[in-house]
């Protein structure tokens, strides 16, 4: 076993912490997942509008 704590922490006593759904707020990250979804999906119809709107044309730059 470990030694004895000196100082500062020696009578902390670490509280084993439970998950609790309606608390922490279970859907957190499906939000984000959704989001990021959403993103990835207008990103693609710009870029085709953009593409559509520029005809054969190509920019260089």
């Amino acid at each position: 076993m470990s030694e004895p704590k000196k100082g500062k922490y020696a009578d902390y006593v670490p509280k084993i912490m439970v998950y609790d759904p309606q608390i922490d707020g279970s859907d957190e990250h499906l939000t984000r997942d959704d989001h990021l979804a959403e993103k990835a999906r207008l990103m693609e119809v710009i870029s085709k509008l953009k593409k559509e709107k520029r005809g054969g044309d190509k920019t260089r730059r």
